[in-house]
């Protein structure tokens, strides 16, 4: 049976919020995804070198995969369905076909490596991308996938292989809906708690790996690579943080960016000038998380020699630090 549901599909910078934006405007409902990135605080910043994959620490500029969709539903007052079908793939194709024929797209966790719509470079283990399937034509499930310019296919055997991919944050089947058509949404309240939990996040836990602490923490890392590891691994190291940073997701630049532009729409709403000016602050901040990235840059290109630039890189990160503190102390005053 072909099914085409009349879903529209907008290009995203980051697979999270992209979904949840398209989807909610099935329902009627725009948000943008700044807004849905600062309702949902996605800002966030951690490096754990307890969890490593492929031998390297864990950098991330983000939550992890699903707090920003578990924060927009419980904030806008959206009932979503979720569903795992960890060891019955049969199940879980049958499960989104019924959805299907009941009109009703589907969002769900896949990993990324063997998305044959993907770009070779973008070919790398990644478990919690995030598409929406909305339609099945000629035996090919037709997606939604936020980061892609247009709608994408994939036949029955590769979106099941994508939805069961293995290793870290294995899917396992994993997919949502929306439950009912969303009603009672406090579009205000939503942005300020949304910005109370990024304040909070950033500035408040304890452990020195989380938030404006973990910048710290990374910058004092990163500084001591070249004498801990040598210069070839100490590249691979400084590499990955810059992959995390530029290239999976949007990352710390990308991200800042993004948050800036949802403090712009917030100040609309919430008729605070306040949220506008610091805009403008979080963006010269996305500027200076640039300026890593150029200086971490220069590393991995001399990565068989040693190079001062890890004192650079590390500098820039206190900088950075420094100013993020400033920042979120006066956003957390600029809505009390």
């Amino acid at each position: 049976m072909d099914i085409k549901l009349d879903f529209e599909h907008k290009q995203s910078a980051h697979c999270e919020n992209g979904v949840v934006s398209n989807l909610l405007r099935f329902y009627g409902i725009e948000l943008s995804e700044p807004m849905i990135f600062g309702i949902g605080s996605g800002l966030f910043f951690s490096h754990m070198p307890f969890l490593k994959i492929d031998g390297i620490p864990v950098t991330s500029f983000r939550p992890l995969p699903g707090v920003i969709f578990s924060r927009i539903s419980k904030r806008l007052n959206i009932k979503f369905i979720r569903r795992k079908y960890r060891r019955n793939p049969q199940k879980a194709m049958l499960a989104l076909d019924r959805n299907l024929e009941k009109g009703i797209p589907t969002g769900m966790l896949v990993g990324v490596y063997h998305l044959s719509y993907f770009p070779d470079p973008y070919h790398f283990h990644f478990n919690a991308h995030n598409i929406v399937v909305n339609g099945k034509e000629n035996g090919k499930y037709r997606i939604s996938d936020p980061i892609m310019e247009d709608f994408a296919e994939l036949t029955s055997k590769e979106l099941t292989r994508v939805r069961y991919a293995k290793g870290t944050f294995a899917p396992k089947g994993h997919m949502y809906w929306v439950k009912e058509n969303p009603r009672n949404i406090n579009l205000e309240e939503a942005i300020k708690k949304g910005i109370r939990q990024t304040g909070k996040n950033m500035l408040t836990i304890p452990i020195n790996m989380f938030g404006v602490k973990g910048i710290r923490f990374m910058a004092k890392k990163v500084r001591a690579y070249p004498e801990k590891l040598g210069p070839k691994k100490a590249a691979l190291f400084t590499g990955q943080i810059v992959r995390a940073q530029e290239e999976i997701g949007t990352g710390g630049a990308g991200f800042r960016f993004m948050y800036a532009a949802f403090l712009q729409e917030a100040a609309q709403v919430l008729n605070n000038p306040k949220l506008f000016d610091l805009s403008k602050d979080m963006t010269a901040i996305g500027d200076m998380w640039r300026e890593y990235a150029i200086i971490t840059g220069r590393i991995v290109k001399n990565r068989n020699k040693a190079d001062e630039s890890y004192d650079l890189a590390a500098n820039q990160l206190l900088k950075i630090a420094d100013k993020e503190e400033d920042f979120y102390k006066s956003l957390l005053a600029s809505i009390k």
